[in-house]
């Protein structure tokens, strides 16, 4: 089943339920996710759409962790908890984070893959790694953990 199918299961799943906040929720994924498909004129129903559905997961998590962080700074927690209880119910769809051992792993093998040297070579090597960590890893994480590995 591909993902989109997924979580239109799942929002009926929650309305069946009564689950507003999950309902609303699995509505705005839905919605990102139609505009995607407005947008470029495709549709991501097939199985191999998912890692363009994963693309919009992601977004929709970091977008919510910078939520997070201008809340904190206007010292607005209960808008800080809808936001984190969003990113919770967006991460259901998401595959089993990375541990660091793997990143670093992965890491080391596309730099070893591009022979990269330097920081000039850091696109090649997010270029390999970005498909294979699409929904589970924070690619901006990542990206520190690359620069620090090719300024070693």
């Amino acid at each position: 089943m591909s993902l989109k199918l997924q979580i239109t299961e799942e929002m009926k799943t929650a309305m069946r339920a009564g689950d507003k906040s999950r309902l609303a929720t699995i509505r705005l994924i839905l919605a990102a996710i139609k505009q995607i498909e407005v947008d470029s004129r495709i549709s991501l129903d097939d199985d191999d759409d998912d890692n363009q559905t994963l693309a919009v997961l992601d977004k929709m998590v970091k977008q919510r962790r910078e939520s997070i962080a201008q809340y904190q700074k206007a010292k607005r927690q209960e808008l800080v908890d809808i936001e984190a209880a969003e990113i919770e119910i967006i991460q259901t769809f998401l595959p089993q984070p990375l541990t660091d051992g793997e990143i670093n792993d992965m890491i080391n093998a596309a730099v070893e893959q591009t022979g990269a040297a330097s920081i000039r070579d850091m696109g090649k090597v997010m270029g390999i790694l970005k498909p294979q960590m699409q929904g589970r890893a924070d690619m901006g994480a990542v990206s520190g953990m690359i620069k620090a590995r090719l300024n070693a």
